[in-house]
């Protein structure tokens, strides 16, 4: 089998200078605000997590992500368990047993894919959602569960689901992937991102500092993280207080919450900052595939620029390269030093760029794509609308190619030569339903 057929690895203000009495006064009046707008947000969180949206992403079957997923399918018994065990098991001497949360998303694949090639037990867990098409997603579990590696179908905030997984399989190590993605579709849905990115964390968290042993926790930030910042390439020690979505604000959110189980309970924890991560089996939402798709198609597709006619770059990064990074984080990864929920000692607390470091304008990004093609694409310049998406995107990778070697070597021509490859193996030449 072919490697694409299979898996690879506060604004500023001015002091009152007036007597005390307005001080206390204008302090009194700043106590009330802020008061007042503490129970508003507290009000909207509530919001978010129990009001079901009745918005659906794009291209896809209307359904309620933020609740729905809790619906996990049935699960326990004899017969289940003994999956999970065998999963788990390690099958090589010095061996880690992961468990995967995302396992059946496109990193999630490829990383419980090359975990298992080198002989470590790996355990998937997905709720299936159809933020885009499930079938893509049940073709990777078929492609998965071939090597192996059971898929536990079920959502991270069903805290009893993990309990029992944790009881049944002691996992060394969590490679937490699952995340509800996307910039666009977050100001279409929030409460799935609050759902998912943060809740969904904080419940895996939860678990994992109360089992004993605690593993250690890798797990998905996002170079979205940056925001509006302006200097590049980004840097971890950058600032990354300004988000420009909703997505980046919940995955800032994630980066405090590590820190804070960090601090109290002595969980090993890595974040890892993705920079648009391309290449076979790879989600439709990303420009790079439905560009693929439409100009199969013979569709137009939008090309976006900033303002005075900026050019809109991407630090794209193939999924090979990404699964390197993964791997190379989970394995100087250092123990947990927590015990049954009680901090020990200090623990490890990281965040690492996981880029390509050459950013490439999304023009020319339609450029290889209608030479590898053969089709000329019809090209619709736009103006990056204000929906969270940056201008551009380059990642600073010296903190990861110090600690772990970590160092990409696929080019865009050659990752897009490799990703088109398998789009027309698995969909045909663009006519293979509406995906």
């Amino acid at each position: 089998m072919t490697m694409n057929n299979i898996p690879s690895a506060p604004g500023k203000f001015k002091m009152d200078k007036s007597p005390y009495i307005h001080r206390f006064r204008w302090q009194y009046s700043s106590l009330a605000k802020l008061t007042f707008w503490s129970f508003v947000f507290l009000g909207l969180i509530v919001v978010f997590f129990f009001k079901s949206p009745s918005t659906s992403p794009p291209n896809s079957m209307p359904s309620d992500l933020s609740r729905r997923s809790l619906k996990t399918s049935s699960w326990g018994g004899p017969a289940w368990e003994k999956r999970v065990r065998s999963s788990a098991r390690i099958r090589s001497s010095n061996g880690l047993s992961v468990l995967v949360t995302g396992a059946a998303g496109f990193v999630g694949t490829h990383v419980s894919a090359a975990l298992k090639r080198r002989g470590d037990g790996v355990l998937g867990l997905d709720n299936f959602n159809d933020y885009y098409d499930p079938s893509l997603k049940r073709a990777r579990q078929a492609l998965l569960e071939r090597s192996g590696i059971y898929i536990v179908e079920g959502d991270i905030n069903d805290v009893t689901l993990l309990k029992k997984l944790f009881e049944v399989a002691p996992f060394t190590h969590v490679m937490h992937l699952a995340a509800q993605a996307g910039v666009r579709y977050a100001m279409e849905n929030p409460s799935s991102y609050v759902h998912s990115n943060i809740a969904g964390f904080v419940s895996l968290l939860e678990v994992c500092k109360n089992a004993n042993p605690q593993p250690a926790i890798i797990w998905a930030s996002s170079s979205s993280v940056y925001g509006l910042n302006t200097k590049v390439p980004f840097s971890e020690k950058d600032r990354t207080d300004q988000p420009a979505s909703l997505y980046a604000a919940t995955k800032k959110a994630g980066e405090e919450i590590a820190h804070t189980y960090n601090h109290i309970y002595g969980l090993s924890l890595t974040g890892l900052r993705f920079f648009t991560v391309y290449g076979p089996w790879g989600r439709p939402d990303m420009a790079y595939f439905f560009f693929t798709r439409d100009i199969l198609k013979g569709k137009s597709i939008p090309i976006f620029e900033a303002a005075n006619h900026g050019t809109v770059a991407r630090d794209f990064t193939y999924i090979d390269d990404i699964v390197k990074g993964c791997l190379g984080a989970l394995d100087t990864a250092e123990k947990s030093t927590g015990s049954g929920g009680k901090k020990k000692g200090s623990a490890q607390l990281r965040v690492f760029n996981l880029g390509n470091t050459s950013p490439v304008p999304v023009s020319e990004l339609v450029s290889i794509l209608e030479r590898l093609l053969k089709v000329k694409a019809k090209r619709k310049v736009m103006k990056l609308p204000r929906n969270g998406d940056v201008q551009f995107t380059h990642a600073n990778i010296s903190f990861a190619q110090r600690e772990f070697g970590y160092k990409p070597t696929t080019d865009l021509q050659t990752g897009l030569k490799k990703f088109t490859r398998w789009y027309v193996g698995y969909y045909g030449s663009g006519k293979k339903g509406d995906h």
